[in-house]
């Protein structure tokens, strides 16, 4: 007799996951479904889209090698209903199943539809994360504010990654000052291991083509890994042949190298096919071995311990209504250049022209192109996170808001960061070489051929100077302000509107 069904979504494809160990082999019918619900809620990239679907299936292959029963659907199925709900009651029709084990999901969204299931679901903290709900809400409260700093060092503490007789290697917590250098003559990584697809994945493939041509992004070639084998070789390889220079060179920006020494294990770790501890324990021993320095091993175990876990836990703490949070009122639509259209920005331009290619960029071309972009520019938050959920492989709600509506947007009035990150051109040409033939000019501040960060840096500071003049971290800015000549900052005003109006018209800028 069947006891209960099983929900595995498409990012908890991990053989420990909650629902799995809660589960009766013997008795409980694993659920799983490629729906169209899941697939279109935003446009995803259609790797996005190929990755999850190839892996679902050989998860599930896994699972009935394992021996689980396993009742799995297809997006081209005959009878699916298109959304996790509606599979979970036809699959409970199906078997004479009263209840669903399902671990939590990641999404507010998902959440609410699954408390809402006609077929009874009892929804299990999803334990592969370091901090709970409960230990993150402790940590939380009472603080003034909630700087990821201090939540990194407890999970130092709690983890022992990194610490050498209860203090922190090296006597520091933090070496991100020597991970700040402009990008280097040349490369000698030659990125992500790159894994030919096999007759699964060219099956989804051909799927995804033919269920969403129209998507932001290019579906080939494919080489993402796609179950946990794959992934940790990955791992290895990057371990091996990137780790050590990882530090240095991770806010740099080349043209012509999309990766750099970056890891490109987020896509593995959100869906399952990493665990952040092997992660973390890998990169670790890396070091203990002296095959990595530490500057270059602290800074990506903060990236998973603490910042992962930090914007996880502000998406839970503050509840689904921080999504919609909108501080700086900022409400002008997405430019279509974010979806490809021609610009004559070349950071833009070389971002978002490797995010279609990709479906990636890594955290600065993330924080201080498009993210800084579209802050200056006074983008609607909501559209802006929208956009990077639809376009980022790697992109799920819990791990997009913390950092749209709270990093780049400062839209949660700071609850994440201390100030806005907006920068002038100045910074995009310190550690790239995107302005390098531009049509604008860096140095230009004014008139013909000016760069549209200085422009909209300045005019931002103006726009919002009751909110931001008396940020000990900010006066400075306003001092650089006030010391221009009347004349030059109404051409700087002017000169920003008319960008904005060009931008808004759409206009190629």
């Amino acid at each position: 007799m069947v006891s209960r069904l099983v929900l595995i979504l498409g990012d908890q494809l991990s053989p420990g996951i909650r629902a799995l160990r809660e589960a009766d082999k013997a008795r409980d019918i694993v659920v799983m479904a490629e729906v169209d619900g899941e697939a279109s809620y935003v446009p995803h990239h259609p790797r996005k889209i190929a990755f999850l679907f190839a892996a679902m299936r050989k998860f599930a292959a896994e699972l009935e090698h394992d021996g689980w029963a396993v009742r799995y659907t297809r997006l081209d199925d005959d009878g699916n209903t298109g959304s996790i709900a509606g599979e979970l009651v036809r699959r409970a029709e199906e078997t004479g199943a009263r209840e669903v084990l399902a671990t939590e999901p990641g999404e507010f969204r998902l959440i609410a539809a699954l408390a809402d299931c006609p077929v009874p679901v009892r929804q299990l903290e999803d334990d592969r994360f370091l901090a709970s709900h409960a230990e993150f809400d402790r940590w939380a409260k009472g603080r003034k504010s909630l700087r990821m700093e201090y939540f990194y060092r407890e999970m130092r503490q709690k983890t022992g990654y990194l610490m050498d007789k209860g203090e922190p290697a090296g006597g520091r917590w933090n070496y991100d000052s020597e991970n700040r250098k402009p990008p280097p003559e040349g490369i000698d990584y030659s990125g992500p291991m790159r894994f030919t697809p096999d007759d699964t994945v060219e099956e989804v493939l051909d799927l995804v083509a033919a269920r969403f041509p129209s998507n932001f992004g290019s579906l080939r070639p494919f080489w993402f890994a796609t179950d946990r084998g794959q992934a940790r070789r990955h791992l290895a390889h990057w371990i091996k042949r990137a780790l050590p220079k990882f530090g240095d060179y991770q806010d740099a920006m080349l043209t012509g190298e999309r990766f750099l020494y970056h890891s490109f294990i987020g896509l593995y770790m959100n869906a399952g096919l990493l665990d952040p501890r092997e992660v973390c324990e890998a990169a670790e021993q890396a070091w203990r071995d002296g095959h990595a320095p530490l500057n270059a091993v602290e800074g990506f175990i903060r990236q998973v311990i603490g910042w992962r876990e930090y914007i996880r836990g502000i998406y839970f703490h503050h509840g689904p209504a921080y999504l919609d949070r909108n501080a700086l009122q900022h409400d002008r639509p997405l430019p279509p250049m974010f979806w490809g259209a021609a610009t004559d920005m070349r950071c833009i331009a070389e971002t978002v022209g490797q995010v279609r290619d990709e479906g990636y960029a890594h955290h600065i071309q993330r924080l201080m192109v498009t993210g800084n972009f579209a802050l200056l520019a006074g983008l609607a938050p909501r559209e802006v996170h929208d956009w990077y959920l639809a376009a980022f492989v790697d992109a799920y709600d819990w791990v997009m808001a913390g950092n749209t509506i709270g990093m780049t947007q400062f839209a949660d009035g700071g609850v994440v960061a201390s100030k806005p990150y907006v920068s002038s051109g100045n910074y995009i040409a310190k550690m790239s070489n995107y302005c390098d033939h531009c049509a604008y000019s860096v140095k230009t501040k004014t008139g013909a051929g000016a760069c549209p960060f200085n422009l909209l840096y300045w005019a931002f500071l103006h726009r919002h100077r009751d909110r931001f003049e008396k940020n000990p971290r900010m006066a400075q800015m306003y001092a650089t302000w006030d010391r221009m000549a009347g004349p030059k900052r109404d051409a700087i005003l002017a000169e920003a509107n008319g960008f904005l109006e060009r931008m808004s018209a759409g206009e190629r800028v």
